[in-house]
């Protein structure tokens, strides 16, 4: 058993969905195996607007930026396929329905509800156009809807797996009929099936569900890069290539934000050691980055940028220290807003929290600790971590910065900038 995973850069044109083709086609082995495929190419976020334009109460428009996004994925079918167009597009046209119905109507429930809803439906509609054109090329495989398998709690844009449920769904699936079973990442459903998702860039996470629950020899990502780099090369042209990774080091890599690998997806693979390789879909003889468990050292300086970041600033209200109560509600609040930290620092009667710029989050944070702490808000920063620095590329990096917060520990440094 393997498991594929394939992100949006790979289906987002004729042309690099015709290489997934080919990948599938000319692999090797025979196992039985499990596709998990993302939107395509920016279509998530083209959703995100639709989202963001019908919940201000504009319908129409939310109508028209959906229609160009039906538009595109019929022309994309279109191209592709042939004799496989008709039941594809009838297929495509549920889907269609499914948002335009709830589009129509006005928002009543909170934001993040509206969210799953629509962007859930990118993945939907791109695995049923590559299904229909593997199936076309030979590449026989039984489409799944993924909200029928992976089963949430109602966490709306950050939903929690039943496992349980999960597990008995997916041993049910009969390989012995099918060798192949494709389907969509990023995505659940309630069991009131109202569907859910799992965080951005949660495919690599259903990924390693799959994995873990198929006791999987492997999972595979392919991405448009050679592997995992130590910097996005797209902002660090000189980014180098890391065969080998524990993982360890890549959940600690997750964990500060590099985009390579969901935070979540490393923990399914390491309680049963799968291994992960991330290959290169545009050069499959490029031998990629394995990851394992087992120790490597030497690793260069691994480098991540967050942008869209957010200081909340918080002074006791009376001067007293910002002791032990004060921080465990704090962490209630926390827990209850679902609301991760990016950095912490604390002083004796102040407080400083580094957080992704949500705005609804933020203002949810500032409600709730109200009663406790006077509150500021700065936006508009940067958080830099460098795992396994030195004090040049430190120096380099933060050259003309002006610098908020910073943090060392012997291997990582994290700066708040601005």
């Amino acid at each position: 058993m393997q498991v594929y995973k394939f992100g949006g850069a790979s289906v987002n044109s004729i042309e690099r969905i015709q290489n997934v083709g080919d990948i599938l086609k000319n692999r090797i082995d025979s196992e039985p195996l499990v596709v998990i495929i993302s939107a395509m190419g920016k279509t998530t976020n083209a959703l995100e607007k639709v989202a963001d334009v019908f919940f201000s109460g504009d319908t129409d428009n939310a109508l028209r930026l959906f229609d160009v996004i039906k538009q595109q994925h019929l022309t994309t079918a279109k191209y592709l396929l042939v004799t496989h167009y008709n039941p594809c597009y009838a297929l495509l046209n549920d889907f269609f329905t499914e948002i335009e119905w709830l589009l129509h109507d006005k928002p009543v429930r909170e934001f993040d509800y509206y969210y799953d809803q629509i962007v859930c439906i990118g993945e939907l509609l791109s695995t049923c156009i590559v299904s229909f054109y593997l199936n076309e090329i030979g590449v026989a495989n039984t489409w799944l809807d993924v909200r029928d398998i992976v089963r949430t709690d109602n966490n709306f844009r950050d939903a929690t797996i039943d496992w349980g449920k999960t597990k008995q769904a997916v041993e049910d699936l009969d390989f012995s009929a099918n060798d192949i079973y494709l389907t969509q990442g990023f995505i659940g459903a309630t069991d009131d099936n109202e569907s859910t998702t799992l965080g951005r860039e949660g495919s690599d996470f259903t990924a390693a569900i799959f994995a873990n629950l198929l006791n999987a020899n492997s999972l595979t990502i392919w991405k448009d890069v050679a592997g995992v780099m130590n910097a996005d090369p797209k902002q660090f042209p000189d980014a180098e290539l890391m065969s080998e990774l524990s993982f360890e080091e890549v959940i600690e890599m997750a964990y500060y934000g590099a985009q390579v690998i969901h935070p979540k997806t490393i923990k399914p693979l390491q309680n049963k050691g799968i291994p992960l390789h991330v290959k290169c879909f545009l050069d499959t003889n490029l031998p990629g980055t394995t990851i394992r468990q087992k120790l490597v050292k030497n690793l260069p300086p691994i480098i991540v940028v967050k942008t869209q970041q957010a200081l909340i600033e918080l002074h006791s209200q009376d001067f007293s220290f910002v002791g032990e109560q004060p921080m465990i509600e704090l962490y209630k609040i926390f827990s209850q807003l679902k609301i991760k930290a990016n950095l912490i620092q604390t002083e004796a009667i102040s407080l400083q929290i580094c957080l992704d710029d949500r705005k609804e989050k933020i203002e949810q944070l500032a409600l709730a600790a109200s009663t406790l702490f006077d509150i500021q808000v700065v936006k508009d920063l940067t958080l830099l971590t460098i795992r396994h620095y030195n004090e040049a590329i430190l120096e380099k990096l933060t050259a003309g910065k002006q610098i908020l917060l910073l943090q060392k520990t012997p291997t990582t440094v994290q700066v708040l900038y601005r």
